[in-house]
C-alpha cells in the first residue's frame, strides 16, 4: 500500500487581496475536509500572529435598552418583550472608573456600547469625553453606537477613538429575515464613514440565527471584499434570549462554528478574529479548536452588554491549560 500525499487535497490559501474573493472560492474552502481547513487556517495564523497569544477586550454597556431597532436577536430592542428596562447614558466618571478596573485586570482594549439607532448631537460631548478618558488610561478604545455619519466619525477620531464596531450581522440575502428597521446598505455606509475618518474597523457577524451555511460564507466574502479588511472581526454565536424573535432558534453545530472561524482567519489573515458572544455555551474543547482555527481575541468579564460571559477565573484557567498568554499592546 502506498501512502498518499495529503498536500494534494489541501485547499490553497488565497492572497489577501480583497478583490480576489468570490463566493465559490470561499465556499470551496469552507467545505474542505475539516482537518485540511484547520491546518490551513493555523498555517495562515502562524504567518501573521503568535499562535499562543490572545488579545483581551472588555465590553461595557454605557446605555442599555430602549433601542428603536428591531434586530431579532437583541434583548435591548424596544420591539421585544425581553424584560430589559431602558437606562440613561452612564456618567463619564463611572465609565472611566470601570475602564480603570478592566485595565488593571489585564484588558488592553475597552469597548463601550450604547443601544441607539445612532447617537444624537446631545450625546456626543459625553461620548467624546469617555473616549478621551479611556485613552488617557493607556488602553485602546472602541465604541459601538449604531449608525454614524461622517461628521460624528470624525469627532470620535479627534477624541482618540481607535476602533468602531458595527457588525453586518449576516449575509445580505438573509439580512431582512433578522432586521427590518435599517438596511444592509446602511451598515456598509457607516463602515465607510468610519474608515474615511481614519478609525479602525471592527466588523463581523452572528451565526446560528437560522441562516444557511452559504449565508455565513457570504457574510465573510462581504467583509473580505471591503476596501480594507476590518482590523477586528468578531464572530458571535447566537445567544437565544427569551422574548426575542430568535429565542427558539436551534443552535449551530460546534464544528460548523469552527469552520466559520477558520474561514475568517484564512480570508482576512491580518485581522484579529474575535471569539465573541456565545462562549458560555461552548466547551473548553470547542474554544480550543476555535483558537487553533485562528481566533486570537476574546471579551473578558462576566457580561457582554446584557448577556452572560465566562468570568476571568474560568478564562485564566483555560489559558493556562492551553499555554495561551494575553497579548500586550506592543504585539497587537
Amino acid at each position: 500500500m502506498h501512502a498518499t500525499n495529503p498536500t494534494k487535497t489541501m485547499p490553497q490559501a488565497q492572497a489577501p487581496d480583497a478583490t480576489t474573493w468570490t463566493l465559490e472560492k470561499a465556499r470551496a474552502l469552507h467545505d474542505a475536509p475539516f482537518n485540511n481547513l484547520l491546518f490551513l487556517a493555523q498555517t495562515v495564523h502562524r504567518q501573521n500572529f503568535d499562535p499562543n497569544k490572545v488579545q483581551l477586550s472588555r465590553l461595557l454597556s454605557i446605555k442599555t435598552g430602549g433601542c428603536p431597532e428591531d434586530c431579532g436577536y437583541c434583548s435591548q430592542s424596544a420591539h421585544h418583550e425581553s424584560g430589559l428596562k431602558a437606562s440613561k447614558l452612564m456618567e463619564v466618571r463611572r465609565v472611566i472608573a470601570e475602564a480603570t478596573k478592566a485595565r488593571d485586570a489585564g484588558a488592553t482594549r475597552y469597548c463601550m456600547g450604547a443601544a441607539w439607532r445612532n447617537p444624537k448631537a446631545r450625546d456626543m460631548d459625553a461620548v467624546v469625553a469617555m473616549v478621551e478618558g479611556v485613552k488617557a488610561l493607556g488602553m485602546e478604545t472602541c465604541m459601538t453606537l449604531g449608525m454614524l455619519d461622517l461628521d460624528q466619525a470624525q469627532q470620535l477620531k479627534m477624541a482618540g477613538l481607535d476602533y468602531y464596531n458595527h457588525n453586518i450581522d449576516t449575509s445580505e440575502r438573509y439580512y431582512n429575515e433578522v432586521i427590518s428597521t435599517r438596511t444592509f446598505a446602511d451598515r456598509l455606509d457607516t463602515l465607510a464613514n468610519v474608515r474615511d475618518s481614519g478609525i479602525k474597523v471592527c466588523c463581523g457577524g452572528i451565526v446560528g440565527m437560522g441562516e444557511e451555511p452559504m449565508d455565513r460564507v457570504d457574510m465573510l466574502v462581504t467583509l473580505a471584499n471591503l476596501p480594507e479588511h476590518p482590523e477586528s472581526v468578531p464572530i458571535n454565536m447566537l445567544i437565544p434570549i427569551a422574548g426575542t424573535p430568535l429565542a427558539e432558534t436551534s443552535p449551530i453545530e460546534p464544528i460548523e462554528f469552527v469552520r466559520v472561524i477558520a474561514l475568517a482567519r484564512i480570508m482576512m489573515p491580518k485581522s484579529h478574529v474575535r471569539l465573541s458572544a456565545g462562549r458560555t455555551a461552548m466547551t473548553d474543547e470547542m474554544q480550543a479548536l476555535c483558537f487553533f482555527a485562528g481566533a486570537n481575541s476574546i471579551f473578558v468579564g462576566d457580561t457582554l452588554l446584557t448577556a452572560d460571559n465566562p468570568g476571568e477565573d474560568k478564562d485564566s484557567l483555560l489559558f493556562r491549560r492551553l499555554g495561551i498568554e494575553p497579548m500586550d499592546l506592543e504585539t497587537q
